[in-house]
């Protein structure tokens, strides 16, 4: 039966390099001004080094006053099972976290039950700061939370308030979408959201719908405007609500890919064939985009680099330091491929 090894201790480090507890404490959590010498450092990291001293989360936190834990904020926790983006956006979130010495937990605002959610979150979790992803246009909760200080970075707009912020060209990338499928000669485009009114990143990308159709001449029709819920699902059942209104419409474009692939699906179903009979355009060109039958026009975001660059700006803030810019502008682009083509009355 093999002996289990017994953990360091912070005092056998301590007596390895020669110095007090306190001091080996100091160095081991980076404690800002404590004065100690370069050469002294060096010696308790060496110690610990040797002896494989781990030191216990708990500790850290108590030495630091910090629980090195970030909180990522959606509004469902169950959207980690139906949206493709977040995985991603998660990912690069935790590639700077891990490489600070910090967590990501995921923290679902419905499922707190309290009228400010945001303080309840920080206290019981004793988070060092927060990201919200695709704040809502009215939440009085976060616009106290930005307003007290504590280190908070929007994934997003958030109306009447100036937070910290990482911003996909939302607007700029819809108009672009829907502006292609002008130019390809279509006339009566409808516009699947990617979840309900009242979200920043939804209310954006049917901002530049609106403005693309303005721009071409034709006037938004609502009844080719149908909310969804994340989720392929969701896409495919607004859509089934389009096609039983109407099927006027020779094109539609999709809030987020994840939506786009329900529709098309749905369209299959009513015998309708993409792009022949309805050209499909999503947003965020996730991985399977370009491996779909046919291959998904759409709007290429950057949720890997999103995420990287508002944990930059997290921790920047969590150091007290100020960040290079209020707000980190990531570019959109369209990507064209075999899901769009002109209308069948226009080749």
């Amino acid at each position: 039966m093999a002996v289990r090894r017994k953990r360091t201790t912070l005092r056998q480090v301590a007596e390895r390099a020669g110095v007090s507890p306190t001091t080996a404490s100091f160095v081991i959590n980076e404690v800002e001004g404590s004065n100690i010498s370069a050469e002294t450092k060096a010696r308790v990291v060496d110690a610990a080094a040797e002896l494989g001293y781990m030191p216990s989360a708990a500790a850290q936190s108590l030495v630091s006053g910090r629980s090195r834990t970030i909180g990522l904020v959606i509004y469902q926790a169950d959207l980690l099972l139906v949206d493709a983006f977040i995985p991603q956006l998660l990912f690069g979130l935790n590639r700077v976290a891990r490489a600070k010495g910090y967590q990501v937990q995921v923290e679902g605002v419905d499922q707190l039950g309290s009228d400010d959610p945001y303080q309840r979150m920080v206290q019981a979790q004793g988070l060092d700061g927060l990201i919200v992803l695709d704040p809502r246009s009215s939440d009085p909760g976060l616009g106290r939370l930005i307003r007290s200080g504590f280190p908070v970075v929007t994934l997003g707009h958030v109306p009447n308030e100036d937070p910290y912020r990482v911003v996909s060209e939302n607007v700029e990338g819809m108009f672009e979408a829907t502006r292609h499928l002008t130019s390809l000669g279509h006339e009566r485009i409808a516009h699947l959201t990617f979840s309900p009114r009242g979200f920043t990143g939804t209310d954006e990308r049917l901002e530049g719908y609106r403005r693309a159709l303005e721009e071409a001449g034709l006037a938004l029709d609502e009844e080719l405007v149908e909310e969804t819920g994340y989720s392929a699902e969701s896409g495919a059942e607004a859509m089934h609500r389009l096609l039983e209104r109407t099927r006027s419409f020779t094109a539609v474009t999709c809030g987020n890919d994840t939506v786009a692939v329900g529709a098309m699906a749905a369209l299959r179903e009513a015998g309708l064939r993409v792009p022949e009979d309805v050209s499909v355009v999503g947003f965020d060109d996730l991985p399977f985009a370009a491996h779909l039958h046919p291959p998904l026009s759409t709007v290429r975001t950057l949720p890997v680099a999103s995420g990287e660059r508002a944990m930059d700006v997290l921790l920047c803030l969590i150091d007290g330091k100020e960040p290079e810019a209020r707000v980190v502008r990531m570019e959109t682009s369209l990507v064209v491929r075999a899901s769009s083509t002109p209308p069948r009355a226009s080749t």
